[in-house]
């Protein structure tokens, strides 16, 4: 049985992006949208028997008429290539308003056939190619439904997010507890695991997180624990695998070193409880890169601008996502020009920031044994002498000082 794994597609990201001419839709869409047909053609040609997706289709709880169209294509395909999807509700599918349909409700209002939703914290029975698969779901908690109950009141938001902890823990631990062990069995959860490393999905988070313990996932009567939520892909635990596919797409420059891909997993169903896992691998998609590029100028550089474009060409710019930043004296800064920068960036996908950082400008002291035995009126009239103050300027900062030097040997 052969289970796709993947999460975080975030359909509707669209910074660092401009419109294509062709389509009038934005580059930073079609990023997405690629990489997920990469994902849908790998599924359709290895012969996958799932596609388990753990949450988080769009950006946005209201996703755009365009974005649910060209996220549908995508699952339409799936299914008419005969691979069932099942889909976990994230936080960024669900409504804050109870009632509220999610962003993945209109597969069950149109059914789509071969594919589940899964938005209730239970178990899913689906029928594969391979024989049946026992999924249990760990979908996003909507914090509503807690704050309305009666214990909940007067509770600190850290006290409700470990009710809800202690909440899904329980329901996770009761689920596996009802599984058929002669079933494969997964997890699949869009929550925040405690040993998890996190990336750019703290600055799109829409409400604090719950957290669960590895140890309340990582249960014996799974042969796999499919996540979602976090954008880096990572493996926090074995025996059963505990598993971040990550986004498909680098959402900021936070992901710049960051792989992006899915994960495959074979599992026989002949094979006892425990011992159903016999492959697993992350497969990468050719997500659109970051890139950031840092350049530090010399005082005495005769051609700023020349420098930068030849420090620039020494990076792989074209068809990257850009940021810049160049360290230099205040006294080049007159000298660079942003049009011959950017000419020198002409073929990077998009230029998300030159910045100027500048260094301080160096103090000027006067040597030690030049002012030994000087007093504070000459020290200041040398001081002056040195940085070349006009005459007119001098004479009123050494009456100006004098008065201060006066004053503060009459205390």
């Amino acid at each position: 049985m052969r289970i796709l794994h993947f999460a975080d597609v975030h359909i509707g990201v669209e910074n660092y992006s401009r419109t294509d001419p062709d389509t009038g839709l934005s580059t930073r869409l079609h990023d997405f949208l690629d990489t997920f047909d990469e994902l849908v053609d790998y599924a359709i040609g290895a012969n996958v028997d799932l596609a388990l997706f753990c949450g988080d289709a769009y950006k946005s709880r209201d996703p755009s008429q365009t974005q649910q169209r060209e996220f549908a294509k995508r699952i339409v395909r799936l299914s008419e290539a005969g691979i069932p999807s099942f889909l976990l509700i994230g936080n960024h599918d669900t409504p804050h308003v109870q009632g509220r349909a999610t962003a993945l409700d209109i597969y069950r209002t149109l059914p789509t056939p071969k594919v589940t939703i899964g938005d209730n914290a239970a178990t899913y029975l689906i029928e594969t190619a391979a024989g049946p698969l026992q999924i249990v779901a760990a979908p996003w908690i909507r914090r509503s439904q807690f704050l309305a109950r009666e214990e909940m009141r007067g509770l600190s938001a850290f006290r409700i997010n470990e009710k809800i902890s202690e909440t899904l823990t329980n329901i996770i631990q009761t689920q596996a507890d009802r599984l058929d062990p002669d079933i494969p069995a997964v997890l699949s959860g869009h929550v925040t695991v405690n040993d998890a490393r996190t990336g750019s999905e703290q600055s799109m988070m829409l409400g604090s997180d719950h957290v669960l313990l590895r140890s309340s996932v990582a249960l014996p009567q799974f042969d796999y624990v499919a996540l979602g939520h976090i954008h880096k892909y990572q493996v926090i635990g074995q025996n059963p695998h505990v598993v971040y596919p990550g986004s498909l797409q680098r959402i900021d420059f936070g992901e710049e070193k960051d792989e992006k891909g899915f994960c495959v997993i074979d599992l026989d169903p002949a094979e006892p409880q425990g011992q159903r896992m016999k492959d697993f691998q992350f497969q990468p998609v050719n997500a659109r890169r970051f890139l950031t590029i840092d350049i530090r100028l010399d005082t005495n550089d005769p051609s700023p601008n020349r420098t930068v474009a030849d420090r620039v060409a020494r990076h792989a710019t074209r068809d990257a996502i850009v940021k810049l930043n160049i360290e230099m004296p205040a006294s080049l800064e007159p000298l660079l020009s942003d049009s011959e920068i950017r000419a020198s960036l002409s073929d990077a996908h998009y230029v998300a920031a030159i910045s100027r950082q500048i260094t301080e400008r160096p103090r000027t002291r006067l040597d030690g044994t030049y002012s030994e035995g000087l007093t504070p009126s000459q020290l200041l009239e040398r001081y002056l002498g040195s940085r070349d103050t006009p005459p007119d300027r001098s004479k009123e900062l050494m009456e100006r000082g004098s008065q201060l030097i006066a004053e503060r040997n009459a205390e």
